[in-house]
């Protein structure tokens, strides 16, 4: 497995995972899949500060993760939302684990102090590689969106990055 920055040609494979996401409901409260265009655009809003690594396996993307912006505010700049998002066939399998302690170093290089991510708690297997890489539970928010008609609640977790 090879973990590396990723490029715009990754961008099929990311949004092939981040469909697979959306249409499995265990990691998104984005209720409709995305398309290329989309994908692109998010793509080039990015700044440097603000990573992307894919896992890629036999020259396929299996995996990716990104740091986004948490708030505008210039008292947040330290704080990074977390993305993770495993290709439905490798997951629990470590890429996980591997895409986390990759982008938490280019965290640290890029300035940022903590990284904050939004996940289900339904979702025990994103709970334990979350928890296995030091984040703690911030608290739930009840009722936060609403997925195939029902409201879901939203877990916040959080990690402060060693200096």
């Amino acid at each position: 497995m090879l973990i590396r920055t990723a490029k715009d040609t990754d961008l099929v494979g990311i949004l092939d995972i981040y469909n697979q996401g959306i249409a499995d409901r265990i990691a998104t409260l984005e209720l409709e899949e995305k398309d290329l265009d989309y994908m692109t655009n998010w793509f080039s809003d990015r700044t440097e500060k603000y990573k992307i690594l894919v896992a890629e396996v036999d020259h396929c993307v299996v995996g990716w993760v990104s740091l986004n912006p948490y708030s505008h505010r210039s008292a947040y700049q330290g704080v990074a939302d977390l993305s993770i998002y495993i290709d439905r066939n490798h997951r629990g399998k470590g890429i996980g684990k591997v895409l986390l302690s990759g982008i938490e170093k280019e965290a640290i290089q890029s300035g940022i102090h903590k990284i904050v991510l939004f996940t289900f708690p339904f979702n025990q297997l994103g709970q334990g590689l979350y928890i296995s890489m030091g984040y703690r539970e911030v608290g739930v928010f009840k009722e936060q969106g609403k997925i195939d008609g029902h409201y879901v609640d939203v877990m916040a977790m959080e990690k402060i990055l060693a200096k």
